[in-house]
């Protein structure tokens, strides 16, 4: 989030929330990575590594508000528990500018295409926008590690990509295995358009074209990234994901996606171009951007999930749950698919029998099931996975810490989180009379990935100190809860 975006978030602001001081520990997410303390927002450079995660991010390494924007930097091996590292790549001071370190990727060159590698080892190299605001001017920096990603040290010859714009940002990098090319997607977002570049060796770039000014037009783009997937996990079946953080139909930000062919020179999108599919529907996912050097063709992402109006301390901003990327063919057209990452499911398995919960075939009706009740069910840190089959009831979900609905409204095929007066919504049919819901409630945050992650909606939400709690409830009739498993994630 950068800019202009940034201005629209603080307008929601009261003056006295920037400056709280008061520590809020109820509202720190346990299994969602937040910095150690002060300001975090977009995840960058997301690698991975001889069996480490890195996630570099965002980051005001002085303050808990947005500014001296920086390289935050952290590993983990399960991506639940993460090491947090020094500054990865921190602004850049001089007597006549100053360079901030704004989004970006990282490649492991293992060609060695830069030259930037030493003894024989493949270097580390981060493509990042190097925003001047003095110069009021934003390009494309290069930075190259030989320590395993720890520290950076920059090109000499930087930029690398320069087109003398003051909103030009975000690339994402992915070697192109099939041309022996790196490939380049960078917002252009003023002008709702994203280009492409290519290049041997990192350092030199040639643009091969632009796409844009289709899906939603509403709202600046930024952080676009370019992913190849197998439709329906068939090779046969090879398709392209395109997606852009930008605009949502019933939120203040969000992000959509387009699906497509790419030739090596030109996105073209499958749908028509006023058509307009998200990512998410909720209110606060947004600048999500895929890892690379996964294994096995995985396709991973970890999106910021936005703070708006409520202050934390002495942290501020978390990300998502790393999720999962499909495509599958659907009635619609090839369409998004979304999974809490698989690589979670080993850390869930070792949980001990304490914090796992299992259920299964109960009529669910007027009486709300507790769940809170069990043991460690009522530290507003847990990761639902449960099946419905639609009955009688007009509503039925889950309650969550005293005030918030996760909800699936039968009439309208509708799910929902309800949290007090605010109500984020989305529209989503049963499957063969069937709702499956995934819902992870972690202190501030609530993922829910409905019908195998066919749909999500994603929201924040800020509890008092004493209301938690999980229960399973139905209205205006019963529904036939068929299973459900439930983890404790606290700690």
């Amino acid at each position: 989030m950068k800019k202009r975006l940034f201005s629209i978030l603080l307008a929601g602001l009261l003056p006295g929330w920037l400056h709280a001081q008061e520590a809020t520990p109820q509202w720190r997410p346990v299994y969602h990575f937040t910095a150690p303390k002060n300001w975090l927002n977009d995840p960058n450079g997301l690698i991975y590594i001889d069996g480490v995660y890195h996630l570099y991010y965002q980051h005001n390494p002085f303050e808990n508000k947005w500014g001296h924007m920086s390289w935050g930097h952290a590993t983990s091996k399960d991506l639940i528990n993460w090491k947090h590292l020094p500054v990865a790549i921190p602004e850049i001071e001089k007597k006549d500018t100053t360079t901030w370190i704004f989004s970006g990727s990282a490649v492991l060159d293992e060609h060695n295409s830069s030259g930037f590698g030493k003894n024989g080892k493949a270097p580390i190299v981060a493509i990042y926008t190097a925003d001047q605001p003095k110069q009021q001017k934003e390009s494309q920096f290069i930075a190259f590690s030989n320590d395993g990603g720890l520290t950076y040290t920059n090109y000499s010859g930087n930029p690398v990509v320069d087109i003398q714009k003051k909103d030009f940002r975000d690339p994402s990098v992915i070697w192109l295995e099939d041309q022996h090319k790196w490939l380049m997607t960078v917002a252009v977002p003023a002008e709702h358009k994203v280009q492409f570049y290519s290049s041997e060796n990192l350092k030199n770039w040639e643009m091969l074209s632009e796409f844009g000014n289709q899906g939603d037009t509403r709202k600046i783009w930024e952080c676009p990234s370019l992913t190849p997937l197998y439709v329906d996990g068939d090779p046969a079946k090879k398709k392209w994901l395109l997606m852009v953080s930008s605009g949502n139909q019933d939120a203040a930000t969000g992000m959509q996606y387009f699906t497509g062919d790419f030739d090596g020179k030109t996105f073209t999108n499958d749908n028509k171009p006023e058509s307009q599919l998200f990512v998410d529907y909720g209110k606060t996912f947004y600048a999500a951007i895929p890892y690379n050097h996964l294994p096995d063709n995985r396709q991973m992402m970890i999106g910021w999930l936005m703070p708006f109006e409520t202050p934390t301390s002495p942290w501020r901003g978390q990300m998502s749950i790393p999720r999962d990327l499909q495509l599958k063919t659907t009635a619609s057209g090839i369409r998004l698919f979304q999974q809490p990452s698989a690589a979670i499911s080993t850390y869930l398995h070792k949980l001990p029998a304490a914090k796992k919960l299992t259920l299964k075939a109960q009529t669910i009706n007027s009486k709300a099931l507790e769940l809170s009740s069990s043991k460690g069910f009522n530290t507003n840190t847990n990761w639902v996975d449960a099946e419905f089959t639609i009955g009688t009831a007009t509503d039925f979900g889950f309650k969550i810490a005293e005030q918030v609905v996760v909800g699936y409204n039968v009439q309208r095929n509708e799910l929902y989180i309800r949290d007090g007066k605010d109500v984020q919504h989305v529209g989503i049919p049963p499957a063969n009379n069937k709702i499956r819901l995934q819902v992870l409630v972690d202190k501030s945050s609530v993922e829910v990935f409905v019908n195998d992650g066919e749909k999500v909606l994603t929201t924040l939400i800020f509890p008092d100190k004493a209301a938690t709690g999980l229960a399973v409830f139905a209205e205006n009739g019963d529904v036939q809860l068929n299973t459900l498993k439930a983890w404790d994630l606290s700690k």
